[in-house]
């Protein structure tokens, strides 16, 4: 499926991009593949670390950890080029060209396939600073702050219920917690997420309820997981698996 949708994306060429229901597969192809890996991932390191330095288990756990490393690596490679080179060009242009047009209106253009994969591109991002070390740790990290940072500002002209939006903002407070280990900026921006969405749920139209509830629901669970006195396991934190 991830194969098909490359070639669906290398061939948009139209100006318009994907439309959303290739934009959702494409999204979930890519994270079928690099979830698998990511989850290997982390099993593999915690058995590496629990070995004894000379034992056999020890050095076949660090050998399929680095080949896992290297599978997750091409994948993200891969995915973060399809959006370099075609994907957020193309919306950048569709979103500043509609800008202008509703420029007399005084509406905002509409922002979701930007969000959408600015975002995509800080998730990609910090699946690599995941596996990376040293300096190539400090570039992915910045590529992928730098990305959610640009998704964000964006994110401001859309409803504070719309489900992308809110996608953004639990990912981004993921990537202060996992990845910059900061808890009280991860907290804050999820919880002003949560409170921005709440007060506006009324307004919120049947197609885009499932959605948004079901993102506002993971929000919540990582504030009560972030806030326990306990440190949470590796992998207990939620993250979005697909935006719509």
């Amino acid at each position: 499926m991830a194969a098909a949708m490359k070639e669906c994306v290398e061939k948009s060429t139209d100006g318009d991009g994907l439309d959303n229901e290739e934009r959702n597969l494409l999204s979930v192809a890519y994270k079928n593949v690099v979830g698998a890996r990511r989850s290997a991932w982390r099993v593999i390191s915690s058995i590496e670390q629990k070995s004894e330095s000379s034992d056999k288990k020890q050095t076949m756990a660090r050998e399929y950890r680095e080949k896992v490393e290297e599978e997750l690596k091409t994948i993200c490679k891969e995915v973060l080029d399809l959006l370099d080179k075609f994907l957020i060009p193309q919306a950048k242009a569709l979103h500043y060209k509609k800008g202008a047009d509703e420029e007399d209106s005084g509406g905002p253009p509409p922002a979701d396939s930007l969000v959408f994969y600015l975002k995509m591109k800080g998730d990609y991002y910090r699946y690599l600073a995941e596996v990376s070390q040293g300096d190539k740790k400090g570039e992915v990290v910045g590529k992928s702050c730098s990305s959610y940072k640009e998704a964000d500002e964006i994110a401001e002209t859309m409803a504070t219920t719309h489900p992308i939006r809110l996608g953004l903002a639990l990912n981004f407070s993921v990537f202060y917690y996992e990845i910059m280990n900061s808890p009280e900026k991860a907290c804050e921006l999820a919880k002003k997420a949560f409170d921005d969405a709440i007060t506006h749920l009324d307004s919120l139209n049947e197609e885009s309820y499932k959605d948004s509830t079901l993102i506002m629901q993971l929000l919540r669970d990582n504030l009560t997981l972030w806030t326990t006195d306990t440190q949470p396991d590796e992998g207990d934190t939620q993250e979005q698996e697909q935006c719509h």
